[in-house]
């Protein structure tokens, strides 16, 4: 995919929330192989999101760069993609 490509976060720690520097992105539940299906999620105009599938709490934290995270290892990078 080229540079614009949606970041994807996931929640292997099982945290209620995590801080991110996007408004629109994948969640994948946690780590493969025990992700769930990638979800796209768009906060629009609100600054919290919740994940249909895993209940992760995402809040939108405009500090952050699009791929960083509170905490810092939630980006989730596909090395296949």
């Amino acid at each position: 995919m080229a540079a614009g490509a949606t970041p994807h976060f996931q929640n292997q720690q099982g945290l209620a929330v995590i801080e991110i520097g996007a408004k629109e992105f994948m969640c994948i539940g946690a780590l493969p192989p025990f992700d769930h299906p990638h979800v796209f999620i768009d906060m629009g105009g609100d600054s919290e999101a919740i994940c249909p599938y895993c209940s992760t709490l995402y809040r939108f934290n405009a500090i952050l760069g699009q791929t960083e995270s509170v905490p810092p290892n939630a980006h989730w990078n596909d090395q296949a993609a």
